[in-house]
């Protein structure tokens, strides 16, 4: 399957379901975040006593580690199934792919942003964002 070239209108369509997506994979990373210090906590205090696996005290808090970094994986998958790419969770910066007179090119958004108003070449990253004309195309 070839690469998907989103139009301005076609990723703008598109952003209320990857503002929700967004939301909910930087609520995983937080939710990640504050297990893996738990764990980390509980193996401080515990230390590594050799116990069995039955009595595994890390056990659970591994599986809900494990359970929410699928559900993130899952959750960059359905964007990037679309075309879409996630290129900073943290900062909530997503591109679209685009030809934009006949050369590849970036739309870019970044959450908080009302709308897709900025394009990037595909090497020049968020700081080399233009602002979108109309005249573009």
């Amino acid at each position: 399957m070839g690469k998907k070239y989103f139009t301005l209108q076609e990723a703008s369509s598109l952003l209320p379901m990857v503002r929700v997506q967004l939301d909910e994979l930087q609520q995983l990373k937080r939710q990640f975040e504050a297990k893996y210090m738990e764990l980390r906590d509980l193996k401080l205090s515990h230390g590594n006593r050799g116990q069995s696996q039955e009595n595994d005290p890390y056990f659970a808090l591994e599986c809900e580690l494990e359970f929410i970094q699928m559900q993130f994986q899952t959750g960059v998958a359905n964007l990037e199934r679309k075309g879409i790419e996630l290129k900073d969770v943290d900062h909530g910066l997503v591109d679209f792919p685009a030809l934009i007179r006949g050369e590849e090119v970036l739309l870019c958004w970044k959450q908080g942003e009302p709308d897709i108003a900025h394009y990037h070449g595909l090497y020049d990253g968020f700081a080399g964002r233009k602002p979108i004309t109309g005249e573009e195309w």
